[in-house]
Formats: structure tokens, C-alpha cells, sequence
């Protein structure tokens, strides 16, 4: 799998994938989430490419304090062969490049599957409580 930054000519795919995966829900609207995303650390966002193919996606983002992780995504067909792990690694050396020194993500606790994915690979439960408030809404 090769690992790049996001280009235009994925944006297709890449929410073919997000919708594949169940990550796409109605209050955001994929198209401008990579919008919004292109004009903050665009080269945190990144695909994995095989063949031409989309097989997963990370989103990083990194505020000064802490980075954060959005949109994960591995193709299903395409599970269980190190992608999630390779892309969640070149995210977070960007991120540590950039002076990270902590990254926090947010899923939801019914997930297991991806929860036991992300203690895997170091991940762990700060025992907080996620608090959210929108700003504004997708058409």
C-alpha cells in the first residue's frame, strides 16, 4: 500500500469508502468534511492506494495542544492486512514532526471492534467524557 496525502482526484472514492466503512452520517456532509479539512493541515490527511484503489483513510489534526485522529478507514475487503496500522503510523509521525505530544481520538463505545484495534496498536481509554457542540450544520 502506498501512503500519500489526499488529492482531488480520490474525493470519490474516499467517501465511496467512508460510506463502505459506516463512518458517514447525516449531520456531516463528507464532501465538505474534506473540504474544511484541505484548508487546515491538508497534508494530514492521508489515503492508502493500492492499484489505484482506495483501501483506507486517516485524517490528522493538530491544534498546538494535542492531535486528533477522524475518518479511519480500511476497505473491508481489504481488513485484517496492516493497512489501519501503516496509515495510523504515518499519521502520527507527521503529527510528531509537527511537535505533537499526545493524540486523542473519539469512538463510540458500542464499537468494539475498534476499540480492541486501537489498544492494539497503544491506544488507551482516558476515562473521559466527550462533550460536543455544532457550530454549524451540513446541508
Amino acid at each position: 500500500m502506498e501512503i500519500k496525502a489526499f488529492e482531488d482526484r480520490y474525493k470519490s472514492d474516499v467517501i465511496a469508502l467512508w460510506q463502505a466503512c459506516g463512518l458517514v452520517v447525516p449531520q456531516n456532509d463528507p464532501a465538505q468534511d474534506i473540504e474544511r479539512k484541505l484548508k487546515v493541515d491538508p497534508e494530514l490527511f492521508l489515503i492508502g492506494v493500492v492499484d489505484e484503489t482506495v483501501v483506507a483513510t486517516v485524517m490528522g489534526g493538530y491544534e498546538g495542544h494535542r492531535g486528533w485522529i477522524n475518518y479511519l478507514a480500511v476497505k473491508p475487503s481489504q481488513r485484517h492486512k496492516g493497512y489501519g496500522q501503516a496509515i495510523m503510523q504515518a499519521v502520527e509521525m507527521r503529527l510528531r514532526q509537527k511537535g505533537c505530544p499526545k493524540i486523542n481520538l473519539q469512538v463510540r463505545s458500542t464499537n468494539k471492534a475498534v476499540i480492541e484495534f486501537y489498544s492494539a496498536i497503544g491506544y488507551a481509554n482516558d476515562d473521559v467524557v466527550g462533550l460536543g457542540k455544532r457550530l454549524e450544520y451540513d446541508s
